[in-house]
């Protein structure tokens, strides 16, 4: 048998049972050996029976003696009298009445209707001036309608209560002896009830009234709280009995609620009896298997849904269902009662469409959800990713800026009250008043903020828009103290950030580009006359001279190959970091003097005079002697190479507070430009021809060596001026 198919079967057998059982705690003590005559319905309607039975027969209101006893103020005669006006005013009013209709009969020479339209005007003509002649006429007129409005609802009343019950009786006053009979109590009875004193006697109120009760009176027709305190009898009691021949049983509308009853009644022994046999049927033949469901092709789609959205659908099918299930158990009585085709065929149609399709569907999640959510951690981790924890998530990030949140907060709670009272206006018309002062002194202001703050909100989206797409001139105006301006001037900071950034990518291509060309430039060189003289050399004619010549040449070239690959190896090295360094306490203004004795022949070739100002005392340093003089070495080797000829150099050594500061300055042999940051780059030199002898590499080494020192080189150029700046830590 197909799975659907079982599912299905097993969702019809629960919801059976779900129906059956239950049934017996509602219906167990209405029915199991009682009768139709102990049903609640049909007590409420003796009730009735009784109510109709003291008000019209046994205790009935006197209209007579309630007529004479009614009480009429002078207030109620003066409004009875100046209902339709004055005295003149009335009797002008029916002169007029008449005065149309008298002239059409008199016209038509109609004597009958003359005379009789001259009575009738006459005799109400008479009745006014009594009105407004005698108090006690009027009062007597106002008595009477009184107890004509009396009399109409006492019979309103009394035909209410009226019910389809046929009764015998046999009651007598228990006070004055007064016997009340109807039938005969003797015969066969389908209901008896014995009033007496050990049982109590029948209590026989008359019609009661009161003024909470809106009666539909006449204009100008009320009664007082005195009144309606005089009008009903006091209680009656009686004895005697009241049945319901067994005849009714079998004829009227009375047998076919008892027919109906009975059959009833053991529809819903049968339902029992099924549900029982359900209940025995699904711990046997027709047991649950998870395999129905999660074998569907629902159930992967439906195992990636969030937790809670689960949980929330879990909680809504099983109310539907307790629902469907209280409403079948409660009509349960009515359906099987009235069974006809056309009922079995709404007790099916409801039970396949709303029982077996919600309890399948809540057999589906919650299988689902107890097998997903049984491993280890599941059930916590499917709640940190559910909707509801993101929520909170999102509720705390909206307050983690607490200004932000809490005027979110107050613009929701303006606009849902605003919501509230636009409603409450249309239904209290006096609340439009308060609605419009606080629509105008709340609602209008608030509405003007949100409306600035999300226009101001979408500019700067627009111009982050623009910076994503590369538009990186225009600044995001800043404007007051919130934190969009804070978050526009941080977008402007990103900007420029971004702007520096790409111009420096710019630069670093152009660099790397150059970088490459000046290493190929500078490598290739050399070895290409390394392999040019090389072959010069293979050449057997050559004179001894020639050969110690080109073998000089190889060696300068190869020495100069050497260098230049030892120099890249060495800023390749503290690039990385991985430069090892052995720091002591060396006096700089010894280690400077050294520096200028080894290049003295030099600067003495290139005409350069050196100024020297040196400290006589020391200057120490806690630095790496050996890396500290390539630095010298490096700076005074840059100086004679590219200082033009026939200048004054300056070198300054002094102590700064508890740093030492080394100045160089000279006069530069070729236009330096205003970039000074690129002198620092590798294979950067000054001159940009390449004529000179070098790595390019100089002011690179040095500076990585004074930076690997905690120190600080800056380069500073004033048009043809060259100056160097090291500051170190003394110690």
């Amino acid at each position: 048998m197909n799975k659907n198919i079982k599912l299905l079967i097993w969702s019809a057998l629960v919801t059976l049972v779900l129906i059956a059982l239950p049934s017996i705690i509602h219906y167990g003590p209405q029915l199991i050996g009682k009768s139709f005559t102990d049903q609640d319905d049909f007590k409420y309607r003796m009730e009735q029976v009784y109510t109709n039975l003291s008000e019209s027969i046994l205790n009935p209101v006197d209209l007579k003696k309630v007529e004479k006893e009614l009480y009429v103020s002078d207030g109620d005669v003066k409004e009875y009298r100046e209902r339709y006006g004055t005295l003149p005013e009335q009797l002008d009013n029916i002169q007029q009445q008449y005065a149309d209709r008298i002239t059409e009969a008199k016209k038509d020479q109609n004597e009958t209707l003359l005379l009789a339209l001259v009575k009738e005007r006459n005799i109400k003509l008479d009745d006014i001036k009594k009105n407004f002649e005698s108090d006690s006429y009027v009062k007597d007129k106002i008595r009477a309608d009184k107890a004509q409005k009396l009399e109409r609802l006492i019979n309103e009343t009394q035909s209410y209560q009226e019910t389809n019950i046929p009764i015998a009786y046999d009651l007598v006053n228990t006070e004055t002896g007064e016997r009340f009979t109807r039938g005969d109590v003797e015969v066969t009875s389908l209901f008896t009830e014995q009033f007496n004193d050990a049982r109590g006697y029948f209590k026989a109120d008359s019609a009661q009234f009161d003024n909470g009760y809106e009666y539909p009176m006449e204009e100008g027709i009320s009664f007082s709280d005195e009144e309606i305190a005089t009008i009903s009898n006091p209680p009656q009691y009686f004895e005697g009995t009241i049945i319901i021949p067994s005849d009714a049983a079998v004829l009227g509308s009375l047998a076919e609620e008892n027919d109906n009853f009975i059959r009833g009644k053991y529809m819903i022994y049968a339902l029992w009896v099924v549900g029982a046999l359900a209940l025995v049927a699904l711990f046997t033949v027709m047991k649950f298997r998870k395999e129905w469901v999660l074998e569907s092709r629902f159930a992967t789609m439906y195992s990636r849904w969030k937790i809670d959205v689960k949980v929330i659908l879990l909680l809504l099918t099983g109310s539907i269902l307790a629902l469907y299930i209280q409403s079948a158990i409660y009509n349960a009585m009515y359906q099987l009662t009235s069974l006809r085709l056309g009922v079995i065929g709404n007790i099916i149609v409801s039970f396949v469409l709303l029982g077996i399709l919600f309890t399948a569907l809540l057999a589906f999640q919650a299988t689902h959800l107890v097998e997903q959510y049984r491993k280890p951690r599941a059930l916590e981790r499917a709640f940190q990713e559910s909707y509801s924890m993101q929520f909170i998530q999102d509720v705390r990030d909206v307050f983690s800026n607490r200004s932000i949140g809490i005027q979110l907060s107050l613009l929701l709670v303006i606009f849902f009250l605003a919501g509230i009272g636009f409603v409450g206006g249309f239904m209290d018309p006096a609340l439009i008043v308060v609605y419009i002062f606080c629509v105008v002194l709340v609602a209008i202001p608030a509405l003007f903020i949100f409306v600035k703050k999300a226009a101001y909100l979408n500019r700067i989206l627009a111009a982050t828009n623009d910076m994503a797409a590369g538009h990186l001139t225009q600044a995001i105006p800043v404007k007051g103290k919130s934190q969009l301006a804070k978050h526009a001037a941080n977008l402007n900071n990103l900007r420029e950030g971004v702007r520096v950034s790409i111009n420096e990518q710019a630069k670093s291509e152009r660099l790397k580009t150059e970088l490459i060309t000046n290493v190929s430039h500078d490598l290739r060189t050399p070895l290409t006359s390394i392999i040019t003289y090389t072959d010069l050399l293979k050449d057997e004619t050559l004179s001894a001279e020639d050969r110690a010549k080109y073998v000089g040449i190889l060696d300068q070239k190869s020495q100069r190959l050497k260098t230049l690959i030892e120099d890249l190896f060495e800023v390749s090295k503290m690039a990385s970091g991985n430069l090892e360094m052995v720091k002591q306490r060396v006096d700089l203004n010894q280690l400077m003097q050294q520096a200028l004795a080894e290049h003295a022949e030099e600067f003495v070739k290139q005409d350069l005079h050196i100024r020297t100002i040196l400290p006589d005392e020391p200057v120490f340093a806690m630095v790496d002697g050996q890396k500290w003089w390539r630095v010298l070495d490096n700076l005074l080797v840059n100086v004679w190479k590219y200082s033009l000829p026939g200048t004054r150099v300056y070198v300054n050594l002094q102590q700064v507070g508890s740093n030492a500061r080394i100045i160089l300055k000279n006069v530069a042999r070729y236009e330096l430009g205003d970039n000074t940051d690129e002198l620092f780059e590798r294979f950067k030199r000054g001159d940009e021809s390449r004529q000179t002898e070098g790595s390019g590499l100089g002011l690179a080494i040095a500076q990585s060596i004074v930076e690997l020192h905690g120190g600080r080189m800056e380069v500073e150029v004033d048009g043809d001026l060259f100056k160097v700046t090291i500051d170190i830590i003394g110690s």
